[in-house]
């Protein structure tokens, strides 16, 4: 029994229109009943028990990664699916890395290009819950202004990376430098002056704090 059956009344015209979203229609594809459920119930619980959207979209892909490797006939080890997960999404990974990531995925079976395509972001994360589940919370404002400087941030880095890779290259080109294939890794970390903890601003975002917190 699918997700969608087992809801309340006037569920079968919501079903539908879960459909047209992308989030729905994955969770269609893949056979993933009740995990539509599972997200609006860890967006909207209290306190610690809540999950942002990063984190609902993080645990989502991982899912279809997992199904898809199951699908396979993998038996996965504990932190497998997480790891295989960083190595083909973390930007501090490289390029090598990844394609041989992406290799032995798809010696398992797994189709890696589709399974790209179907991972989604948790702005669509945001989408399905509010406008196909109807779901609201409370703090939405602040999440959404979070994640505008988590992406603020990302485009940044990302720009970063690719300016330096380039000015590089023009170096290399010009034979005013001699090294081989390289990857530019850009790393932003935070520093606390009070607790002494440092985090990656990634980290910092999706755990709302430093230790400061807890004093």
């Amino acid at each position: 029994m699918t997700e969608e059956a087992g809801d309340t009344e006037g569920w079968p015209d919501r079903r539908r229109s879960s459909r047209r979203s992308k989030v729905g229609r994955v969770i269609e594809t893949y056979e993933l009943d009740g995990l539509g459920e599972k997200l609006e119930a860890q967006w909207t619980a209290d306190g610690d028990d809540r999950s942002s959207l990063r984190e609902l979209a993080t645990e989502f892909n991982q899912r279809l990664l997992e199904t898809a490797l199951e699908e396979g006939g993998v038996t996965l080890l504990d932190g497998e699916v997480e790891n295989y997960y960083r190595l083909l999404t973390d930007d501090a990974v490289t390029s090598g890395t990844r394609v041989q990531t992406e290799r032995t995925l798809e010696r398992n079976d797994v189709d890696v290009e589709r399974l790209k395509k179907d991972f989604v972001s948790h702005q669509a994360i945001h989408t399905y819950l509010v406008k196909y589940r109807g779901v609201s919370r409370d703090d939405s404002t602040n999440e959404n202004r979070t994640e505008k400087v988590d992406t603020s941030i990302r485009r940044l880095r990302s720009r970063t990376q690719t300016v330096t890779t380039n000015s590089l290259q023009s170096l290399v080109d010009a034979g005013e430098l001699e090294v081989g294939d390289i990857d530019v890794l850009v790393d932003i970390n935070v520093h606390c002056d009070v607790c002494g903890q440092t985090l990656t601003v990634d980290q910092l975002l999706a755990d709302g704090g430093c230790d400061c917190r807890s004093e």
